[in-house]
């Protein structure tokens, strides 16, 4: 990890807070009792994991395009069209439920990283990109499976 920029590495690792906050919520009832108090229901549990999930798929999706914008040509025309996947996936895939929305989810991340290492493949990703990627991809999945495994 000592490649990957200080600033990335720690934005990177405080956008993890949501999803090992709520995994912790739904596996501490005292710690959710509070949180619900402290922050309103909707920022525990499952429900933070969702809401967050879908605005970072989203988040995702402008990162790719901006890496899109390196190229030109029908490379560019294929980086923009798959840059907008993981938007349109946590907008039509999140819906129906705790346990299908974090499946779901936990689907649009792993095709996520399929998407990171086609861009960072064709170079238009920094070099220590995937080292960054597979780290919070394997975070957030682990985090997102509590709800849905446990």
């Amino acid at each position: 990890m000592s490649d990957i920029p200080r600033a990335p590495l720690l934005l990177a690792l405080a956008g993890l807070i949501p999803f090992v906050w709520g995994a912790l919520t739904y596996l501490n009832s005292d710690l959710q009792a509070w949180g619900s108090r402290a922050l309103g229901p909707r920022f525990v549990g499952p429900y933070v994991q969702l809401f967050y999930g879908s605005v970072i798929l989203s988040f995702m999706s402008g990162v790719l395009w901006g890496f899109a914008t390196k190229t030109s040509g029908s490379r560019a025309a294929t980086g923009y069209t798959l840059s907008v996947l993981p938007a349109l996936w946590a907008f039509f895939m999140t819906g129906g439920g705790p346990i299908s929305a974090s499946v779901n989810l936990i689907m649009g991340f792993t095709g996520l990283l399929f998407l990171d290492a086609a861009f960072w493949y064709w170079g238009l990703a920094p070099r220590w990109w995937m080292k960054l990627r597979i780290l919070m991809t394997a975070i957030v999945i682990l985090c997102l499976s509590v709800g849905v495994y446990l």
